[in-house]
């Protein structure tokens, strides 16, 4: 027998002698137990039941093996649950590791976002801390720098003549690269003038100008000449503001009257406005409502005071907010038809400017005046069509060094010529190519060119001088004819402002006509009194030898102006025609061959605008009788009379002073 065997054996008989002993217990109990009737019972003693022999007769070896077997069973079942809460104590433990790996790695992940973040923000600060860097050595560098101001007028939409946009980018940038700090600025009248802005009504300009980078611009007469809304609507697609501080609606500023530009040190502000001849050279109805009522004035009034009054107040508040220097970007100019509103008349009655840059006459006078406080102020004028660019050089400690033009005598373009290839170039070749598709088509020819200059006369910077509208043209007469012989009236005219280009000899095109008629008007007949015409030849001829954009050329008719004898013509507030108060300058009319009666009535045609619409002033011919409105647009007559005249101009028209229809009298006749 084995050690195992017997030690369970005697836990066997152990446990058998203590089952025996319960058992006497409970038998000893029960004999004493009450009966059911309440006496006692005797019951059997256990000692009858459990013998010795009985005892003695238990298999042990079988007793130990069952016993044996069970306790080896219960060990297993331990032994089985102790694996179990191994196992579940693994997994614990297992996923106790798992979070504090994931713990670990969490906070590993934090370390290196902060570390991260730390690092970003260190690069931000070195980055802002370099860009403070840079924006200071740049303000250093631009306190250092003189700057130069370029400006531009009366572009009237030649942006390939003269220097070209793409001419005046490559001096900017070539600027920018000796150094200087450079602003742009525009006059007015960009807008209209060629056929460019005839088709897109201003838009390809716009667009133009904006890839130009201008910094601020004013607008000119003829920016009004496709209607209010449309130089609204172009205004707000223009990337750079208009300012002007004369031009209301109902008495209020409709831009900003000026504005301050810093550069470097410098404070520059610069001042806009524009003349209140706009109101009869653009086209009237623009300004007025469906009644008639004007809704748009430009501080206009018969003595200039209120003019005055308004940019003397923008100069005033701009140098109180700081303006070292103040520039008035001006479309003014010099004629005696806009008096008491030209840039002498300005300077005269202000003080506080420095220099005004000046537009609309389309002259290159650089001139040195005295303000009414007795200080020179600079007045410089660009011309037309890019055929000059202006610049005023101001050190970097802000003093005004220099105030002039450069200009360009050739015919072929600045551009064109040295072969620039910039962006604008591009842009500037297409628009005209596109405007050029649709009207570049072949009408006739004429055997000399058309003119609007003097051939001989050139100002100081040898600029043809404009004579179109102070003398009589072969283009005038031209245009003046065609109106007359194709409507059949008895007097034709055309005012002198509404031809802004000459045609050149040889081929004519659309694109030709619409150059110098870029007006796109409608004609009128009319019937007019012989005294009516009087006082338009009297009207028209008020400024000569001064230009005047109402001066009129004429068919049918003749007469003179007598220069020595000064005009009495009388204007109201609007520049209209009032009256005359005294000797009249014009004198000798005559219709064919016969002199004007001014009691007997002619037809006439010409545009709505002079006839209808009080252009220029032309109010003498209200309440006339209207033989036909909308007659035609003023290139399709000049267009449909070149045809009826075998398709040229001939001969007739060679001399470029006309036909001796206007003859100017300097001297008065000793008889």
């Amino acid at each position: 027998m084995t050690m195992k065997k017997k030690i369970l054996q005697r836990s066997a008989a152990l446990a058998v002698m203590v089952f025996l002993l319960c058992v006497s217990v409970f038998g000893a109990a029960q004999e004493t137990a009450p009966s059911e009737n309440g006496g006692t019972e005797a019951t059997d003693s256990i000692d009858g039941i459990v013998t010795e022999e009985a005892v003695e007769e238990v298999d042990l070896d079988k007793l130990v093996d069952e016993n044996a077997a069970v306790t080896i069973a219960s060990e297993e079942k331990n032994q089985s649950g102790q694996n179990d809460s191994k196992e579940s104590q693994d997994k614990k433990e297992e996923q106790k590791k798992e979070e504090q790996d994931s713990k670990e790695e969490q906070k590993k992940k934090e370390e290196q976002d902060s570390k991260e973040s730390q690092d970003k923000k260190e690069d931000q600060e070195k980055k802002e801390d370099q860009e403070k860097k840079e924006d200071q050595e740049k303000k250093e560098d631009q306190e250092k720098k003189d700057i130069m101001i370029l400006f531009t007028s009366d572009i009237h939409c030649g942006v390939e003549d003269g220097f070209g946009l793409a001419g005046l980018y490559q001096i900017r940038e070539t600027l920018k690269k000796q150094g200087y700090e450079t602003l742009l600025v525009d006059d007015g009248d960009s807008m209209q003038g060629d056929v460019i802005g005839l088709v897109s009504k201003g838009e390809s300009i716009v667009k133009l100008m904006n890839e130009m980078d201008y910094d601020l611009a004013i607008p000119g007469n003829h920016d009004f000449d496709y209607g209010t809304e449309q130089f609204f609507k172009l205004a707000g697609e223009a990337s750079f503001p208009y300012i002007c501080c004369n031009f209301v609606k109902e008495d209020k500023l409709v831009f900003d009257p000026y504005i301050i530009k810093k550069v470097g040190n410098v404070k520059i502000g610069f001042v806009g406005v524009t003349t209140p001849c706009t109101l009869i050279t653009s086209h009237p109805a623009f300004f007025q409502n469906e009644k008639g009522d004007w809704i748009y004035g430009f501080e206009q009034d018969e003595t200039g005071k209120k003019l005055y009054t308004a940019v003397q107040k923008a100069v005033d508040d701009a140098r109180a907010e700081g303006a070292d220097l103040i520039y008035l970007v001006a479309h003014l100019g010099n004629q005696d038809e806009c008096r008491p509103w030209t840039y002498a008349d300005v300077i005269a009655n202000t003080n506080g400017i420095d220099v005004v840059l000046d537009g609309h006459s389309h002259d290159t006078d650089q001139i040195v005046m005295k303000n009414k406080d007795g200080k020179e102020v600079v007045r410089s004028a660009v011309g037309t069509k890019l055929n000059c660019i202006g610049y005023s050089h101001i050190s970097s400690e802000g003093k005004i060094l220099d105030t002039n033009i450069w200009t360009w005598e050739n015919k072929q373009s600045v551009p064109s010529l040295f072969g620039f290839n910039n962006k604008i170039v591009e842009d500037a070749d297409r628009i005209e190519e596109e405007a050029d598709k649709a009207i570049e088509y072949q009408i006739g020819e004429t055997v000399a060119e058309l003119t609007i200059n003097d051939p001989e006369e050139k100002d100081s910077q040898g600029v043809p001088v404009r004579m179109v509208r102070r003398a009589e043209t072969n283009l005038g007469d031209f245009v003046a004819d065609s109106f007359r012989i194709h409507s059949g009236a008895d007097i034709g005219l055309s005012n002198g402002g509404g031809l802004r280009a000459s045609i050149s000899k040889g081929k004519i095109t659309m694109k030709d006509l619409l150059t110098t008629c870029p007006f796109n008007s409608d004609t009128c007949i009319v019937k007019l009194t012989g005294q009516q015409i009087l006082d338009a030849l009297e009207w028209g001829a008020r400024s000569v030898p001064g230009e005047n954009g109402g001066f009129l050329q004429v068919s049918g008719l003749s007469y003179e102006i007598h220069t020595y004898i000064d005009s009495t013509c009388e204007a109201d507030e609007y520049s209209y025609f009032k009256g005359v108060s005294g000797e009249r300058r014009v004198r000798n009319v005559k219709v064919g061959d016969q002199d004007l009666d001014p009691g007997k009535t002619y037809t006439v045609c010409s545009l709505e605008y002079t006839l209808l619409d009080h252009g220029d002033g032309f109010s003498m011919f209200d309440g006339c009788e209207v033989v036909a409105r909308n007659y035609g647009i003023d290139v399709q007559l000049m267009s449909d009379y070149i045809s009826a005249s075998g398709g040229v101009v001939g001969e007739e028209y060679a001399d470029p002073y006309g036909q001796g229809r206007i003859v100017i009298v300097e001297e008065k006749p000793e008889n």
